[in-house]
């Protein structure tokens, strides 16, 4: 494990973000004030950083909410919570994605949701990693099967984008937004990603396993390995506090309707959602499919999800896939 259970409890005590003394924390733990020293200099490896002050005690320097199945569940409505065969939440796994589809292929239900407090072997797009400090971010994926094959889903990653916006539009975020194909943007630097792995027959049934990488703390010195622009809802949410199991509550709340609707309703439900969202549009950037550059201003995206793009010549191009750069910063 990667985590003892008495570290586990002294986080859930300091959670609060306020100082408690050593006397009060081996009293609750039952261990003496010696082993809470040891497990709280334990959790530095984690990156889980702590203040010591004499006559006061010890205090986070950023305070940490465990996930609980218990909150999210109950922050679910009944239709939503009926659709969730089993949620699991791990100290510390490889990767959703990659733990979820195991379970697929041994004939795991929809609606099957894995968390983690911490990946160590995360997944970005084009198999990039995914930063992920211990209990501080959103790290979630959902198992759900399909009937009708992976064309049918095709666009399903905007929707996801949609309800994902949904989700932080209910917790008072409103100055976020999305990024062609699959990103979550806000004032220009990433805030998450989505990523969808699908697998199954071409014409019938298939399985997606949709993954959600969601900043919601990230400190300076755990991001030095990312090599674009980044934010977390920390900084955006002006002081504002946000509960990550009510965070992880109104997530699952809004994607897993809609992937339950999805081969009914299409893209087209969420097109006009999606437009409204889109931080890309009217600006100037390149697309890269492998080797290619394509250059020109972005007109958002057409009725299949494809992104649209207006070169210098006035020719307007259509991408189902690529690579999107921006070739001047936001302002």
């Amino acid at each position: 494990m990667l985590i003892a259970d008495n570290q586990k409890k002294i986080l859930n005590l300091l959670s609060d973000g306020e100082f408690h003394s050593g006397a009060e924390l081996a009293e609750a733990l039952g261990v003496t004030r010696s082993a809470v020293w040891k497990h709280l200099n334990g959790l530095d490896s984690l990156g889980i950083r702590h203040a010591a002050v004499s006559g006061k005690g010890y205090r986070l320097s950023h305070p940490i909410e465990l996930l609980h199945s218990d909150s999210i569940l109950a922050a679910l409505d009944s239709e939503t919570r009926a659709l969730v065969s089993r949620l699991e939440i791990h100290d510390q796994i490889d990767s959703t994605n990659t733990y979820l589809s195991q379970l697929a292929r041994q004939n795991a239900l929809s609606g099957y949701v894995c968390l983690a407090e911490r990946q160590i072997a995360g997944k970005g797009r084009r198999g990039r990693q995914w930063v992920s400090p211990y209990g501080s971010n959103i790290l979630l994926s959902i198992l759900w099967r399909f009937q009708q094959g992976p064309a049918a889903i095709s666009a399903l990653s905007l929707a996801v984008g949609v309800a994902v916006i949904r989700a932080l539009r209910r917790l008072g975020i409103d100055n976020a937004g999305l990024k062609w194909p699959n990103d979550i943007f806000s004032e220009g630097k990433k805030l998450g990603g989505i990523l969808i792995e699908v697998a199954g027959e071409n014409e019938g049934p298939c399985y997606a396993v949709t993954g959600l990488g969601l900043n919601l703390f990230l400190p300076e010195e755990e991001a030095g390995s990312i090599e674009q622009p980044w934010t977390d809802l920390n900084r955006i949410a002006d002081g504002q506090p946000i509960g990550r199991n009510r965070l992880v509550g109104e997530l699952i709340g809004q994607i897993i309707p809609v992937l339950a609707g999805f081969e009914r309703t299409g893209l087209a439900a969420y097109l006009d959602e999606w437009r409204e969202y889109d931080c890309l549009r009217g600006e100037w950037a390149s697309v890269f499919i492998g080797t290619q550059q394509f250059d020109g201003t972005l007109e958002g995206i057409d009725a299949q999800g494809f992104l649209l793009m207006r070169d210098a010549e006035d020719k307007l191009r259509a991408f189902a896939s690529g690579e999107v750069s921006f070739r001047r910063p936001f302002p």
